[in-house]
């Protein structure tokens, strides 16, 4: 038989104390911004404890509702923040991925020039349209491995990486991790000190033979 926490102080409508239903609106919207529970607390004028105890009963009341057990009305405000912030959290996380999954493919725009000119041909005033966009940063998507793929990507992985310039990492029992930021750093470096021709620095066409 499982054990349930008895209620705390209530106010006569059976709404805790000091979870009203302001506070709660207040912490669903902070999670939904995706902010630290320190902050969401913060936000909505409770405490860091008051709120983690909170939420801890209102999981401790999922649970026992999804393994099948009858629902404890004194617990109904603790499960249904629970939910919220839950979802709130994981909107938050979904919004945040599909920002950094732009990102990494790159062709967001970030200036758009529209100008107009007497075309020398027609002599028909044409409006032209030049977008600025980003381009793909594989910064975000090694962000992204690190901590979605932390077994083969993440800081403490061990891998065999071949660069030139950056050695040799032997495959063996006895093979030290490679710190990924580290080497992302060295990348960094590495790409930003490439020099470009004018022509590609400013955007310019250059005429170039496809090599098979």
């Amino acid at each position: 038989m499982s054990t349930r926490r008895k209620r705390r102080s209530a106010r006569p409508n059976g709404r805790p104390a000091l979870l009203s239903e302001e506070v709660e609106g207040r912490l669903v919207a902070a999670s939904r911004t995706g902010v630290a529970v320190e902050l969401a607390a913060e936000m909505a004028g409770v405490s860091r404890s008051s709120f983690l105890g909170w939420m801890r009963r209102g999981r401790i009341e999922v649970e026992l509702r999804e393994a099948g057990e009858a629902p404890n009305p004194a617990e109904d405000e603790y499960a249904a923040l629970y939910i919220k912030v839950r979802t709130a959290r994981a909107m938050a996380a979904a919004r945040a991925m599909a920002n950094l999954r732009r990102v990494a493919d790159g062709g967001i725009v970030t200036k758009v020039t529209t100008r107009r000119y007497r075309d020398p041909a027609t002599g028909e005033i044409v409006e032209e349209t030049i977008e600025d966009r980003t381009p793909p940063d594989w910064r975000a998507d090694a962000w992204y491995l690190e901590r979605q793929h932390r077994e083969h990507y993440g800081k403490e992985a061990t891998v065999a990486v071949e660069i030139t310039g950056l050695g040799t990492v032997p495959v063996g029992e006895e093979d030290a991790g490679i710190d990924m930021s580290e080497l992302a750093e060295r990348l960094d470096r590495s790409l930003f000190a490439v020099d470009y021709p004018p022509e590609l620095e400013e955007g310019g066409v250059v005429d170039a033979e496809v090599v098979d």
